[in-house]
């Protein structure tokens, strides 16, 4: 797999403009200018910079999940250092919007750096990307002008803070309006908490616990068409608890139903359920419900016998 370690190759990759700065670039179309049209294609691929682009649907469907989603308006898509990137021509987008490379050494020792990470969206999959409204677009292209301004300034001492300050804002935007996304698509949000409980529980009934372990996040995620970071922060916003918390929850009510056998030793339940060491099932059983498992199994039999 290629892998472009600069801005100035990635971008000479995408047959976009060489940048201004080393480690930056936006370009910028609204009206009747265009953005300069980028590869058509290309086979799997990776770098190490940041992508923040503003694109409008022409030609194909993209999915949001397993929902089509109408692209009458602007989508917005965060790409991370190090993602995976592909794409072929069956999706034509217009060439208006604006588009931000940065390299990850941008940030070096800034606040920024360590903010970034925690924007969840950065790892999400394209088919889960940000919808805007007219509003918010307006919004964040205000954003970007000012951005555009600073970048094609004669840039001095000040130009790495003031463009940096902007790209804070635009984030913290983009951060809001994926708030607003989850709470306008409740129903999708909560098909998607049922899917992923049926597929614990198909994974639980087919037998796979045993012979290969409690599934992962990323296993799920997967057969659900959806990212791990979605996954998650959909299901936390929708519930308040994570992917892992549900997880969890799942296999500690399994573990209440077994351990009502008192033919089974505690670590036999533990294995039962997939744990590969029963200290760890213990210590997380008495997190979850405030009492080891066999306090809950001595309770369950005093209950029984009254």
């Amino acid at each position: 797999m290629r892998h472009f370690k600069t801005l100035s190759a990635y971008l000479d990759y995408l047959q976009l403009p060489r940048p201004e700065h080393p480690m930056f670039s936006v370009l910028f179309a609204t009206g009747q200018d265009n953005l300069p049209c980028p590869r058509k294609s290309s086979p799997p691929i990776t770098n190490d910079c940041y992508s923040i682009s503003l694109k409008k649907i022409v030609k194909g469907d993209l999915n949001y999940g397993r929902t089509q989603y109408d692209f009458t308006n602007g989508v917005l898509i965060f790409i991370a250092p190090r993602q995976v990137l592909q794409w072929d021509s069956s999706v034509v987008f217009e060439q208006s919007g604006f588009s931000i490379n940065f390299h990850e050494d941008f940030l070096k020792g800034t606040e920024l750096a360590q903010q970034i990470k925690k924007y969840g969206f950065f790892s999400y999959a394209v088919h889960e990307a940000l919808h805007l409204s007219p509003k918010e677009e307006n919004q964040l292209e205000s954003i970007v002008e000012n951005i555009v301004f600073e970048y094609n300034n004669n840039q001095d001492e000040f130009s790495r803070d003031i463009i940096l300050s902007q790209l804070a804002t635009l984030l913290k935007y983009a951060k809001r309006f994926y708030e607003r996304q989850f709470l306008n698509r409740k129903e999708l949000s909560f098909s998607l908490l049922e899917k992923f409980r049926g597929q614990l529980q198909t994974y639980f009934e087919s037998g796979k616990l045993q012979a290969e372990g409690i599934p992962s996040i990323e296993q799920i995620a997967s057969s659900l068409s959806v990212s791990q970071r979605y996954l998650s922060d959909t299901l936390k916003k929708e519930t308040g608890k994570t992917s892992t918390e549900h997880l969890q929850i799942y296999l500690i009510d399994e573990a209440k139903i077994i351990l009502l056998n008192p033919n089974k030793s505690i670590s036999e339940v533990a294995y039962q359920l997939g744990f590969e060491h029963p200290p760890y099932f213990s210590r997380l059983f008495k997190k979850k419900q405030g009492m080891s498992p066999s306090q809950y199994r001595a309770k369950h039999k005093k209950f029984k016998m009254n």
